[in-house]
């Protein structure tokens, strides 16, 4: 059976808002023009695959600012997370689980509310 960590409040909250802010800067970026500067587009057919790209019209200084205050919010959340006072609790041994326990906390709450409005057991 998996260990089960008693994350504090904070740590679990910090871990949330960084999924989130993630989740965001990647739709962010998906939306944006494949280049931050204009550039013209162009195709190159000479390497293993093709590779097109249309013209670029660059990103404005709004979507600028805003990429780079998620990226920013992104690097906090980070460092919160991995050099929260919990750690220190945690046996070296036992880190990469309870890290990896922490990233998929939010799926494994999912899963529990799912099986019990289900009326199934968990495990």
């Amino acid at each position: 059976m998996a260990t089960t960590y008693d994350f504090p409040s904070d740590l679990l909250a910090g871990q949330e808002e960084l999924h989130q802010v993630r989740a965001e800067l990647l739709a962010l970026l998906k939306r944006l023009p494949w280049s931050v500067e204009p550039l013209d587009g162009f195709s190159d057919d000479h390497g293993w695959r093709k590779v097109e790209r249309p013209a670029s019209p660059g990103w404005t200084a709004d979507e600028q600012a805003e990429v780079e205050k998620l990226r920013e919010r992104e690097r906090e959340l980070t460092v919160f997370v991995t050099c929260h006072r919990f750690w220190a609790e945690v046996a070296a041994a036992e880190k990469v689980d309870a890290r990896m326990s922490l990233k998929h906390v939010r799926e494994t709450q999912t899963h529990v509310r799912e099986a019990e409005a289900e009326g199934r057991s968990t495990p």
